[in-house]
């Protein structure tokens, strides 16, 4: 590092000349490289620098510091470290906020879907179970005029099903209607009008 004397110094434009006894010319200052130093520059000064080539072959000083001055570098670095922690604690917080709410908005939404499934098909279940068991006094108006053959004649004569299938084996019209009615491969309804033993003279 060398060591030189502030030989100018231009407040206005923030720049000047260090005289060293060193090197063979004076050597370009500017005041960026002395903005960690407490107090600007002023002609007399002792400064420590070192010397860097700029691109148009000129030199400059660099790392400067000013003899006797205090230096505001290692005042700023707690300070600068306590300022970017909040920030980037508050950032985290941020972060951490926005996808806790973008979370309960999806599972909010799921749920919220999944509850109008269920409610639709609830309602559709109720309203298909409604209408089938729900019979009219209309429709028991009408039932005997659509199913005519359906009608169970009233067994006053306590009459069942036995096997026997012919008009010769009956006792009586109400027995053979009671038989072609309710009792399987009866052959006693030829025309099938609901009138059997239509040729039987008994009856």
């Amino acid at each position: 590092m060398n060591k030189g004397l502030l030989k100018s110094w231009k407040t206005d434009k923030g720049f000047g000349f260090i005289k060293s006894d060193i090197l063979e010319h004076d050597t370009f200052i500017h005041i960026s490289a002395l903005k960690h130093m407490s107090r600007k520059p002023k002609v007399g000064d002792t400064i420590y620098f070192d010397v860097a080539t700029q691109s148009d072959g000129k030199s400059k000083a660099i790392n400067c510091r000013i003899e006797g001055v205090a230096e505001l570098k290692l005042l700023k670095a707690p300070n600068q470290k306590n300022n970017n922690q909040p920030h980037r604690i508050a950032k985290s917080n941020f972060a951490s906020s926005f996808l806790g709410k973008v979370a309960s908005i999806s599972i909010i939404a799921v749920l919220g879907f999944v509850a109008v499934n269920k409610y639709n098909h609830y309602k559709t279940n109720e309203q298909f179970n409604n209408h089938t068991l729900v019979i009219t006094n209309a429709d028991l108006a009408t039932f005997d005029a659509q199913y005519p053959k359906v009608v169970i004649p009233k067994n006053t004569h306590n009459f069942t099903c036995d096997g026997r299938q012919y008009c010769t084996q009956m006792s009586s019209r109400a027995e053979a209607v009671f038989f072609i009615n309710n009792c399987p491969n009866t052959k006693m309804d030829g025309d099938r009008d609901g009138d059997p033993c239509e040729r039987d003279s008994r009856f």
